[in-house]
């Protein structure tokens, strides 16, 4: 995993599992935190590599949205497989973030919306 600066505006965050997720989701939250609200780029979160979430995990994807909704920018969450998505689903997060089949549609959705 890591932080990948797309561009200056979009930052990607492909995740992977435990105990890695956490590291990554805090290394994000911690970047978010030491930006000013009107530099805060737009974030992708690429899932393609996670295969389950738990309690904890679920509270780092919510503290994340929450951050960007603070600073008026846009979340997706892309390449979410079966077994996260079911957990998704079972949590009623479906219709709190923005959801996209891939990076490629997730960075296409944030330039079309510009």
């Amino acid at each position: 995993m890591g932080l990948s600066d797309w561009s200056d505006r979009i930052v990607i965050a492909e995740l992977t599992d435990e105990p890695l997720f956490s590291e990554d989701m805090d290394a994000l939250n911690e970047r978010l935190e030491r930006t000013p609200d009107a530099q805060t780029p737009d974030v992708i979160l690429d899932m393609r590599n996670v295969r389950r979430l738990n309690s904890s995990n679920i509270a780092q994807l919510i503290r994340i949205r929450k951050k960007m909704v603070h600073a008026g920018k846009r979340l997706r969450v892309c390449s979410v497989g079966d077994n996260v998505w079911s957990v998704l689903l079972t949590t009623n997060l479906d219709g709190l973030f923005t959801f996209n089949d891939d990076v490629a549609t997730a960075l296409a959705s944030l330039q079309i919306e510009e």
